[in-house]
Order: structure tokens, then C-alpha cells, then sequence
């Protein structure tokens, strides 16, 4: 991408007003007669339906599971408000990174950061990314591992859980990554993996349907699986949704909410391969895959919450068992949820591998020893991960706390002032201002992360237990 970068020495800026979509537009490496070396050595082909199914399927996450838990502790309005605000803000981000994208046409986030602050900057933005999305496909594979034996134990009609092999997470979860998620990662363009984001995001369609369902159909207050309730003596105001409400949890809300919106590293390799790609084009699929998961998330979250209340625990699903252990409905919720989960793994992936491609082998062309043996080695490291390391939510804390802000606000924010030209904007102009507001913001979100996580740790919570992306 450097030779590239100078080869193309007089490159136009990507100003806001004056440029034409002829010169906003990627790949314009046929004025020589040759094809110049790309990033990705092929010319996009996917199309925006499908670019908003992957960075939408690369938004939604585990996350989801916990948003009705998180408006518990909110109250319904704060919700709203917080929810409101980080949509937007991620908008914003995509927009500085796809600013600064433009300006030097690279479409790689560890090229940004190389641009921008040298080689320490590059590696800083693949080392972040790759902490950032082996802790999202630990924990998608967690879900596999934890959810899928109840999977199988409710087709079997068993209430309690057995030692055969068939129900032991740690065999699952290998056989699911050798079987599906491994064959998936291969595929050398993360378009075709559109297809299965599509089928994802319809499980994840599905799981919300089923909850809006619920609601109209489990009474308040909760009646536990057996022959006794929830509490001995309801409440009064158990049934009654909560406008605003501040509490211990509460301040894990933010934090939660961030991680649930994380797509930043999936941005720039989904508009390289974006057909027809210009920088409106781009944060049009942001904007729409963004307010597509919004509407999700809130959906999810409320109709969740107004089932259960005070009752709802930090993982939505393992509330339905409280109440019915071999419901069916919630069998195929459970069954959708794991495919949706399964499927997002190898998108999540791909970022990682771009990472480690350009900080050990940037100049080297395509090989399928490489891209093969990258994903099989990160599937194996995630995989001994989930197994042998019992509290990953701790460290997930840790690498949430600090990536999901870095990559939201932190980087984005710090790539636009140091890319932009001084005499395009200058420092004190007031996109620079807002951009570096905005960085600030994310150092602001990492230290009250980290502060909370802190607290919680000291005095033995299970807040954390809420997971990120």
C-alpha cells in the first residue's frame, strides 16, 4: 500500500464538497495499462445489500444477551439516551475513519495508523484489533460452549445435564470449529461470507421475535420452573417498568453499550471489497447497518426487560429456563442464537488475519499457506482459550475496557488530525476540535471502565459477568 501511496503522489484529497464520485472511488489503478498491486489484489465486487449484512453481523454480538439486563439498570428512558448517543458516535467514527481513508487511500487500519504515527502506530492499531477480536470469538465460542449441551440436552428430553461425550463443551466446541467455523474462515474475500451474515442476522431476527413473544406470554410475577415463585411476596411495583433508575450496575451500562457497537475493525476490509466504493456509499452501509442494529438492540432490550423486570439476569436465555427448561420455542432460540454466534466468528477473524499479514509479511503478495495457516492458528489458540482458561470474563474486562474505546474513539479520532492536511484543516479548525473531543472521550470511557472493572474485582462483584461485544 506505500508503493501504491507514492506511485500515486498527486492524489486527490477527499474533501467534503468538491469531489467528483469518478475520483472518490477506490482501485483507480487503470490508467497505466497495469494493475497496480492492491491490498486485496482483486477489484470489489460485493454489493451493498451484502456489505450491510457483514458490518451488521460484525456489530451484533453477545452483547445482545445482556441489553435487557443493562435496561434493568438504567430504567427504560436512560437506556434510550445512552443507546441514542454511542449509535451516533459510532457513526461519527466511521466517518473519520473513511475521512481518513480517503485523504491517502488506504483502506487498511494498520496503514492508517502507519500514516499517521509510523510503525509504532501500526503496530499499536494491529495489536488492539487483534486483542480486541480473539476476545469477541472467545466469547462467541463460549456461548457455543455453555448453551449448545443444553441444546442437546433438551432434544433429548433430559432436565439434568450427563458425562457423555456428546455433552461436553470443550468436544463441541472443537468439533463446531473444525466443521463449520474453520471451512467458512478459508474463503478468500469476506464478501462471500455475506451469505451466511445474512442467515445470521435472520437467527438474531428470530431470537427478537421470540422474545416480543414472551412477553405477551409469561405472567408477572415470575413463576420459577417447579412449585415455587420468584419471591415468596411480589412487590408492588414488580411489574412496573423503571423510567430512570441508577444503581451499582448502572455504570456498567456505558461500557456494555460501547462494546455491543464495535465494527471499526471490519470498516476499511468491507469497503475494499464494496463495489463501486466511494466514501458516501460506504457511510451510507454504516449508517444503515448501525440503525439496524439500534433498532434490534432496543427492541431485544425493552421487551426483555418488560417480561421480567427486576428478574432479569445478566444472560437473557437462562432467564427463559427459569421458567420452562425444555420450552420449545426457546430450544430454537437457543439453536439460532448458536448459529448466528457460529457464523460471526469468521468474520470477526478476518480482521485479525489482515492485522497479522501487515505487521509480519506487508510487502508479500497472497499465499494460501498464509491464509490458511493464520486462521487455523488463531481458531486453535481461541479454542484452548474457552477450554482451559475458566475466568476469560476477567480478562475479557481488561481487553474490552481498553480496546473497544481505542478502537470507537481513541484511534479514529487520533488518525484524523494527524492525516487531514494542516492546510486543508487546520488544527484549530472545528472538525480537528470535534475529532480530538472525541478521542478524549474514549479516554474518558477506558478509565471508567477499567475504574469500575477495579472496583468490581476489590469487592467481589459478578457485574463484569456481562461481556462484550
Amino acid at each position: 500500500m506505500e508503493m501504491q501511496k507514492l506511485s500515486n503522489g498527486t492524489q486527490p484529497h477527499d474533501s467534503e464538497g468538491g469531489m467528483l464520485p469518478e475520483e472518490e472511488k477506490f482501485l483507480p489503478h487503470k490508467s497505466d495499462g497495469s494493475k497496480r498491486p492492491q491490498f486485496t489484489d482483486f477489484e470489489g465486487k460485493t454489493s451493498f445489500g451484502m456489505s450491510v449484512f457483514n458490518l451488521s453481523n460484525a456489530i451484533m454480538g453477545s452483547g445482545i444477551l445482556g441489553l435487557s439486563y443493562a435496561m434493568s439498570n438504567t430504567g427504560i428512558v436512560l437506556f434510550l439516551i445512552l443507546l441514542t448517543c454511542i449509535a451516533l458516535l459510532s457513526c461519527y467514527s466511521v466517518h473519520l475513519l473513511l475521512r481518513s481513508a480517503g485523504v491517502v487511500g488506504i483502506r487498511a487500519y494498520e496503514q492508517l495508523g502507519l500514516r499517521a504515527f509510523g510503525q509504532p502506530g501500526k503496530i499499536m492499531a494491529a495489536v488492539i484489533i487483534t486483542l480486541h477480536n480473539i476476545g469477541a470469538m472467545s466469547s462467541y465460542l463460549f456461548i457455543v460452549k455453555y448453551e449448545l449441551p443444553l441444546v442437546i440436552q433438551a432434544f433429548l428430553g433430559q432436565t439434568t445435564g450427563s458425562d457423555d461425550w456428546f455433552m461436553n463443551g470443550n468436544y463441541l466446541i472443537i468439533i463446531v470449529t473444525v466443521s463449520i467455523i474453520l471451512p467458512l474462515a478459508l474463503m478468500k474475500h469476506l464478501g462471500y461470507l455475506g451469505y451466511t451474515s445474512g442467515f445470521s442476522l435472520s437467527c438474531m431476527v428470530f431470537f427478537l421475535s421470540a422474545v416480543i413473544y414472551k412477553k405477551f406470554n409469561i405472567p408477572c410475577p415470575l413463576e420459577v420452573f417447579g412449585n415455587h415463585s420468584a419471591t415468596a411476596v411480589a412487590p408492588e411495583d414488580a411489574c412496573t417498568p423503571k423510567l430512570f433508575t441508577i444503581n451499582q450496575q448502572t455504570a456498567y451500562t456505558v461500557p456494555i453499550l460501547a462494546f455491543a457497537f464495535v465494527c471499526h475493525p471490519e470498516v476499511l476490509p468491507i469497503y475494499t471489497e464494496l463495489r463501486n466504493p466511494t466514501k458516501r456509499r460506504m457511510q451510507n452501509i454504516g449508517n444503515v447497518s448501525i440503525l439496524g442494529m439500534f433498532t434490534m438492540y432496543f427492541f431485544t432490550a425493552i421487551f426483555g426487560y418488560l417480561t421480567y423486570y427486576g428478574n432479569t439476569e445478566p444472560e437473557l436465555l437462562h432467564t427463559y429456563s427459569l421458567v420452562d427448561p425444555l420450552d420449545t420455542l426457546i430450544l430454537c432460540v437457543r439453536l439460532a442464537v448458536l448459529v448466528a454466534v457460529t457464523l460471526t466468528v469468521p468474520v470477526v477473524l478476518f480482521p485479525i488475519r489482515r492485522a497479522l499479514l501487515q505487521l509480519l509479511f506487508p510487502e508479500k503478495p497472497f499465499h494460501w499457506f498464509r491464509h490458511i495457516a493464520i486462521a487455523a492458528c488463531l481458531l486453535a489458540a481461541v479454542n484452548l482459550l474457552v477450554i482451559f482458561v475458566p475466568n476469560i470474563r476477567d480478562i475479557f474486562g481488561i481487553t474490552g475496557a481498553t480496546t473497544a474505546p481505542s478502537l470507537i474513539f481513541i484511534l479514529p479520532g487520533l488518525f484524523y488530525i494527524r492525516i487531514v492536511p494542516t492546510d486543508q484543516e487546520p488544527l484549530c479548525s472545528r472538525p480537528k476540535i470535534q475529532a480530538a473531543c472525541f478521542a478524549a472521550l474514549g479516554f474518558i470511557f477506558m478509565t471508567m471502565s477499567l475504574t469500575f472493572i477495579g472496583i468490581d474485582w476489590t469487592s467481589g462483584g459478578e457485574g463484569r459477568s456481562l461481556g462484550g461485544h
